[in-house]
Formats: structure tokens, sequence, C-alpha cells
């Protein structure tokens, strides 16, 4: 059976699986549902159609579900669902989808920190992790094990590839390729989440074929981007994540690539690492 403290308010609708705790002065809404293993802490609300899968914890005076900051936005019935084990923390708000995407998601095992901020339709993959401050405008995506440094801003419908690394206070209007590196306001590729990278047990083949892939594209001047995406592409047709950081180019979306440093600034090397806002805690 749930536990629910006594000031709490859940409201009839409500699904809470027999393992939930529910914090004293949290309010849950009729359209909740909240799956085993669930804490919810004092004074969280919950509203919407929201699902929070088994062993999500939300911290205090965080507010996931409520109505999305659109204008458009009509009271449609539109979600959020979160994975498992995420971790939700102080004054983080989520919004549920618009009537244009329906859904704000959230994976498994990712870490929404303090006072940040997932918009509407947002589309965070799993083990992402989102540190203090942050905001993301609508429709932003982000792939798995992504890390995002506090205070940084996201611009709507920007793509930020997996296991990518945004630097703290970056302001960032372009999408971000897989394994990339961007720091700065406004934000500019500086090279590999060498960090992230290695922490996520990559081997040094992987990573100095990227690192090739990455000269090639970024500090190379001859022939256009076009010409150079095609020859990465034919020199690295066995690496697969130099394919899939080629294949994330060629799709595209609503934004442009986030443009690449100056030469001067673009650092490909191990002293990477030491240079900060890549893969560390807030």
């Amino acid at each position: 059976m749930p536990e629910i403290h006594a000031t709490a308010q859940v409201a009839p609708g409500a699904r809470l699986a027999g393992s939930v705790r529910v914090g004293p002065f949290s309010v849950i809404g009729p359209d909740v549902a909240l799956e085993e293993g669930v804490e919810i802490g004092a004074h969280v609300v919950i509203e919407g159609h929201t699902t929070l899968g088994p062993g999500v914890r939300v911290m205090p005076f965080a507010t996931i579900g409520l109505p999305p900051q659109d204008l458009k936005y009509r009271g449609e019935p539109t979600r959020v669902e979160i994975g498992a084990r995420t971790l939700v923390r102080e004054h983080a708000t989520i919004h549920r989808g618009s009537v244009g995407g329906g859904l704000t998601r959230i994976g498994a095992d990712c870490m929404i920190m303090c006072v940040a901020h997932v918009a509407h339709d947002c589309e965070l993959g799993d083990g992402v992790i989102v540190a203090n401050n942050v905001m993301f405008g609508g429709h932003a995506k982000v792939g798995d094990n992504a890390y995002i440094g506090g205070g940084a801003a996201i611009h709507q419908f920007v793509r930020i590839g997996r296991n990518a690394a945004v630097g703290g206070m970056s302001g960032v209007e372009g999408d971000v390729i897989p394994f990339g590196l961007v720091m700065g306001n406004r934000a500019r590729l500086t090279g590999l989440n060498l960090v992230g990278l290695k922490r996520r047990g990559f081997a040094r083949a992987e990573i100095n074929a990227l690192r090739a892939a990455f000269r090639l594209l970024f500090r190379d001047e001859n022939g256009t981007f076009a010409l150079r995406v095609a020859e990465a592409a034919r020199r690295h047709a066995g690496d697969a994540l130099v394919q899939e950081v080629i294949a994330f180019m060629r799709m595209g979306g609503k934004r442009p690539l986030c443009r690449a440093a100056g030469p001067a600034e673009l650092d490909l090397d191990d002293e990477a690492e030491a240079n900060g806002a890549v893969e560390t805690a807030a």
C-alpha cells in the first residue's frame, strides 16, 4: 500500500503502485501514474498525464507535468514520461508536451539537477546529466549519456548527440554532434568529449578514428564542408562512431550545426580533459 503523508493531496484517479512514497504537502493529480519504488519529496506538484517509471525520485519543490509555456496550447491532454531510476532535484520544472508534439520524455537513469527547466516536447535519452540551472527550449532532443553543464541555455529544436558535452554557462543555438564538446556564449564546437568517451569505455581505436575525422571535418580548410563530410565517410567507412556523426550531420534538423571554434581554440589532445566543463559533478 502506498505511503502517503497526511498533508499530501492525491486526487481520485491517480495510480500509485504499492511501494510509492509521497511526502508532506505534495500534490498528485488525477491522471498521474507512479510506478513501483517512486519516492516523492515534500512540496512536489505532479499534474497532467504524467508517468514516473520505477524507482524515480523527486526532491522538494519540483514540479512535473504542468502546462507548457506555449501560447498555442489550449489544454490538450499531452503527456510527460520519465524513465526508471531518474532523479529530479529541488525546484526543477518539467512541462508536459504541447499540441505539436504531445510528449515530454526523459529516459532512464538521468539526473535533472536543481532549478533546471525541461520545456515542452523535449526528449532526453538514457543516462543524461542536466546540471543546475540548465534551461531547455521546447522540442530539444538530447542523446544518451550526454552531459549539460550548469547554467547552459539550449535553444528550442536543438539536437545534442549522444555522449556529447555542453560546457557550463554555454548558450547553444546549433546542433551538437555526437561525442562533441561545445562551450561558450554563443557555443562553439571545441573538440571531442574525451573524458566522457573514456569513462564510457570506448576503445582507443574508436577515439582515434573520431579524432582523425574531426580534424578532417573541422580543421582542414580544403574544399567545401559537404565535400569534407563525403571524404570522411569514405575514409572511415568501417568506423561505426564516425558514421554515426556523419549520419547525424546529414540528417539535419531545424537548427544549423554548432559552428566549430577557430583553429587556435580546437583541441583534440588528451590535455583537453583538463580544460573543464566535461562530465563534472555540479
